[in-house]
């Protein structure tokens, strides 16, 4: 089995793309939430992915030589199911009844499920300090949590979803550290989307009334809302992402999720919401977990050897 890289500390520019995939990432809620106003959850996921597709056929060419060898394209399509696709099906459906931020702050699971799945299945070794990190993360949003639905929260089918999409996330995110190593980012990310493009178009046109609701005035705009989604969200992002991927570790990639519900809590701020105090203190919360789990390992002293005069 092939192993990943050693991951070194986070450069300047690794924590710059953490920034930018939150950013951009934190507001996919919102237009999930307006893409569902006009077409079903299976129909705004498949757009999703449709539209990134399209967005990565030129690049597709373009990389041709790049592209990874025959035998990793099998990879390619498990990596395209679980970081793309069938996320994008269960985070719309989810929509359905979930608010955007709520759905932002469950996705704050991913962390943790990198965690589990890189000990169970990947030989990956964990520190108390990672743990204590996840701790803080999980605490911090459950924080937003109790703000964000009036006091209190509990979990039912549709947070479920949410919570399943974050365990197709983590892993993911050991699928393309693993197998896909050594591929350029932008070349990855097009292959990726060349394998699960077609199945997101065959999962539109059976859906039955995909054409009959694109054709109506008013889908106009929900239709915009997913084409964004699909370029910016699973396009754009997409390809910063894998490069962050393969510049850091599994952990600190997938520790964008941790800032996710700090980008919520902002557009709700330009939606007209108010941020309270708990909210606040929610999100500082988030900050350390994120910190304790991306920090360096402590480096060990060695002790000093004794040498006898002979």
């Amino acid at each position: 089995m092939p192993t990943s890289p050693v991951s070194t500390r986070p450069t300047p520019l690794a924590w710059g793309l953490l920034v930018i995939l939150a950013l951009t990432w934190g507001c996919s809620f919102m237009l999930v939430k307006k893409a569902l106003v006009g077409f079903t959850a299976p129909q705004v996921g498949g757009m999703r992915i449709f539209a990134a597709f399209l967005f990565f056929l030129p690049i597709l060419i373009a990389q041709r030589k790049h592209l990874p060898t025959r035998d990793r394209w099998g990879w390619c399509l498990l990596a395209g199911l679980l970081g793309n696709l069938i996320p994008a099906l269960l985070f719309a459906a989810a929509g359905q009844e979930l608010s955007s931020s709520v759905s932002g702050i469950l996705n704050s699971f991913t962390p943790l499920f990198v965690l589990v799945v890189g000990v169970l299945f990947f030989k990956n070794k964990v520190r108390a300090d990672q743990i204590v990190g996840m701790v803080f993360g999980l605490l911090g949003c459950a924080l937003i949590i109790l703000v964000g639905n009036g006091g209190g929260f509990s979990l039912n089918g549709y947070a479920l979803l949410v919570v399943l999409a974050t365990v197709c996330y983590g892993f993911n995110l050991h699928v393309v550290r693993t197998f896909l190593s050594g591929i350029p980012s932008l070349a990855l990310t097009a292959a990726i989307f060349a394998t699960i493009g077609p199945l997101a178009g065959l999962l539109l046109l059976g859906t039955g009334d995909f054409l009959e609701r694109a054709a109506r005035p008013e889908a106009l705009q929900p239709l915009v809302y997913a084409g964004i989604l699909g370029v910016v969200g699973s396009g754009v992002a997409m390809i910063l992402f894998n490069r962050l991927l393969q510049m850091t570790s599994a952990v600190f990639a997938s520790s964008v999720t941790y800032l996710i519900p700090v980008v919520a809590v902002g557009w709700g701020l330009l939606d007209g919401e108010h941020l309270s105090l708990q909210q606040l203190l929610g999100m500082a919360v988030i900050l350390v977990g994120v910190y304790l789990v991306n920090r360096p390992a402590p480096k060990r002293v060695a002790e000093p050897v004794e040498v006898s005069e002979s």
